[in-house]
């Protein structure tokens, strides 16, 4: 079976910024980008993306999650790598063309077509390292990928890192190359001494994400979660899990959560902890790894509550459930 996200469709959408206008959308192969040795995103990462995705529906109908949201955020990014700025309407209308041409290779539930937008500066100079790119391109990339829990679902282990950060706190609303590289190194050291899945970053015992994922603490009836800033990403399926979460009558709050207080509270009968990111939806976290002593989370498991709420969201999306927010479009 192929990696998730390794394998693409044969064509993608793309538009090139010449430093005054927008080219005409087109569809080409997505086996290759020409790109100056000299590209601007080669040199100093001026490089921005999405990730969202498409499911079939049992009548053969296929729906977009929350792209308006992540074309939305894709814009932000943007601005905030000072890469030129892009129609909205015109991304979406590229993501729709490029889905009708492959809707027929949208797979059943439990898979879908993952959706990858992408922004990158292209000017040819290597002179610009504090100036941004004056040229740049956009495209949309497709790839159909199965059950993320092929392997069974699994509780991961998590380190907590106090001392260091996921990137730096004005570039957390950014969803950039550059930010998952920064966290790579954290990542594949806790991997190696501690055997962890992730690393959630908590600079000065605040508790913040991980190096892929927002995450969620879930005691009884309680959702606790950092509250926006702009230190880290705005999850569109954190905010998707909140909303499922308040519409279950539950206390969501978005507030400070320090180390102390997840670690008091993950040693309570019936406490969760959870990621949240597009791939996964909502992935149970078992144990906690804080200065070399290891401490569960609840009863180490997989969290009841935790699979409630992916599995809301997975019925709204697969077409099981009513869509009340309105966050499905038809392709």
């Amino acid at each position: 079976m192929s990696a998730f996200g390794s394998v693409f469709m044969p064509e993608m959408a793309i538009t090139w910024f010449d430093g005054s206008q927008w080219s005409e959308p087109e569809v080409v192969p997505s086996d290759s980008l020409q790109l100056h040795p000299g590209a601007h995103v080669l040199h100093y990462s001026s490089t921005c993306f999405e990730g969202l995705k498409a499911f079939r529906h049992e009548d053969g109908s296929v729906k977009v999650f929350r792209m308006d949201r992540n074309i939305r955020r894709l814009a932000q990014s943007s601005e905030l790598l000072a890469l030129p700025s892009f129609d909205e309407d015109m991304l979406e209308a590229m993501t729709r063309d490029i889905l009708t041409r492959f809707k027929s290779e949208v797979p059943a539930p439990p898979g879908s077509m993952y959706i990858r937008p992408t922004h990158i500066g292209t000017e040819p100079i290597i002179g610009k390292a504090a100036v941004p790119s004056l040229t740049s391109c956009l495209y949309v990339l497709l790839s159909p990928v199965g059950d993320y829990f092929t392997g069974g679902d699994k509780p991961l282990r998590v380190l907590l890192d106090d001392k260091g950060m996921r990137c730096p706190p004005h570039m957390g609303m950014v969803k950039s190359g550059g930010n998952y590289a920064s966290a790579l190194q954290p990542i594949m050291k806790a991997r190696a001494e501690h055997q962890a899945d992730q690393v959630l970053f908590c600079p000065g015992g605040d508790v913040q994400e991980t190096g892929a994922a927002n995450f969620l603490l879930i005691d009884g009836n309680e959702v606790i979660t950092k509250a926006l800033d702009s230190s880290f990403l705005h999850g569109v399926t954190r905010d998707s899990i909140l909303t499922l979460a308040r519409d279950m009558g539950m206390d969501v709050q978005e507030r400070e959560l320090t180390i102390d207080e997840l670690l008091e509270r993950s040693a309570r009968p019936g406490c969760e902890a959870a990621l949240s990111g597009t791939a996964a939806v909502l992935t149970s976290v078992g144990t906690l790894i804080h200065n070399g002593q290891e401490y569960q989370v609840g009863n180490g498991g997989i969290g009841e509550t935790t699979v409630k709420l992916r599995t809301a969201l997975n019925n709204i999306q697969w077409g099981k459930a009513d869509d009340k927010h309105g966050w499905l479009e038809t392709i």
